[in-house]
Order: structure tokens, then C-alpha cells, then sequence
């Protein structure tokens, strides 16, 4: 029983790592084109998957920077009542129309969401671009930081996905050319040994 049990460990053991790289005379050309293909693979997940998180992260952590600095809070005038009733938008936000200045004396007006309930006349901050035009609060650097690393595991993400389908791919079609291949093989080795063995 334990000299079974040693033989079957043995056999465990028999399997070569790595045996496309080996040489070795059942390996043929496409196996090593599989084993190159497979090291490519996760070369360019690592690698290329790293590399593109961190230049996303970067460029969008450079665009809520500029945001931040583009941007800027201004005193606005509500010009409508806001209404309590709650709306599609949001729980509490509904959408009125303000009025500002910007720095050059130019009055502006515009549409934006503020919280229900809010009276004519009552003073508001809202944000305005380089233009003087009504735009989105730009994230705080916390939110920013978040962001840009969702973003840049995101793009790590996406294109592991590509390369890893992309070589499955590869993969599966060296996997249909093997078995073609044995095929053909078979039909002339085939006849001989069915031959051999009557």
C-alpha cells in the first residue's frame, strides 16, 4: 500500500514545468509560440496594466488640479423661490435661477441646482469657470486622489482585459491548429498501427 502510494507521488512529480521551453521531441514549433505568447500575456498585464493605471491616475489627478484652480466661488442672488416639493433630480435640490457678478463687473444670470426651500433675494455660492460661466464645484485634493486612483484601476483593469482576451485568443487558435494538425497526422499513422495490431 505505501509503496503504491510513493508510486503515485512519483508520477505527481513526473509532470516538467515549464516543458515548452525545454527541448524535448514532442514540443513543436507551437508550443514554444504558446509559451512566448503566454509570457507576453503577463508581461503586458503587469507591466503595460501598471503603466496605464498610473498615467490615468496622473492625467486625471493634473485635470481636477486645474479644475480647482480654474474655478472659483462667487456670491449669487436666488431670483426665484425654491420650492419645497421634492423633485426628480434630487431629494433636497431643485433647479432655480440665480444672478452674479464676476470680477470684470458683468452681471450673469443662470439656472442651477440649489437646496428646496430657499427664498428670492437670499445669497448663495455658487462656482463659475475662467469664462464667468456657471459650472460644478471641483473636487476637494481628498476626492480628487480617490477619483483619479478609481480611474487609473480602472484603466489597469481595461486593458488587462483586452491582453488577457486578446491572448486567449492567440491561444485558442494555436490550440485548433495543434488539434488539425494531429488529425492529419492521425490519418496516416492511424492505418499502420490498426495494421500492426491484427
Amino acid at each position: 500500500m505505501h509503496e503504491d502510494r510513493r508510486a503515485n507521488r512519483k508520477r505527481r512529480r513526473t509532470k516538467v514545468p515549464l516543458w515548452r521551453w525545454r527541448s524535448n521531441p514532442i514540443r513543436r514549433r507551437d508550443d514554444v509560440l504558446e509559451a512566448w505568447l503566454v509570457l507576453a500575456i503577463w508581461v503586458l498585464i503587469a507591466v503595460g496594466g501598471t503603466v496605464a493605471g498610473l498615467v490615468t491616475a496622473h492625467a486625471t489627478d493634473q485635470v481636477f488640479a486645474q479644475q480647482r484652480t480654474e474655478r472659483i466661488a462667487v456670491p449669487a442672488v436666488v431670483l426665484d423661490d425654491v420650492p419645497r416639493t421634492a423633485t426628480a433630480i434630487g431629494r433636497d435640490l431643485a433647479s432655480t435661477k440665480v444672478r452674479w457678478t464676476t470680477s470684470d463687473g458683468a452681471t450673469h444670470s443662470g439656472m442651477t441646482l440649489l437646496t428646496t426651500g430657499r427664498k428670492a433675494g437670499s445669497t448663495v455660492r455658487i462656482w463659475i469657470d475662467a469664462q464667468g460661466k456657471l459650472t460644478t464645484q471641483p473636487p476637494t485634493p481628498t476626492k480628487a486622489a480617490v477619483e483619479a486612483g478609481l480611474f487609473g484601476f480602472s484603466a489597469a483593469l481595461a486593458l488587462s482585459g483586452v491582453v488577457f482576451g486578446i491572448g486567449s485568443a492567440g491561444r485558442w487558435y494555436l490550440d485548433r491548429r495543434r488539434i488539425r494538425q494531429w488529425a492529419s497526422e492521425w490519418t496516416l499513422v492511424g492505418p499502420q498501427w490498426g495494421h500492426q495490431n491484427s
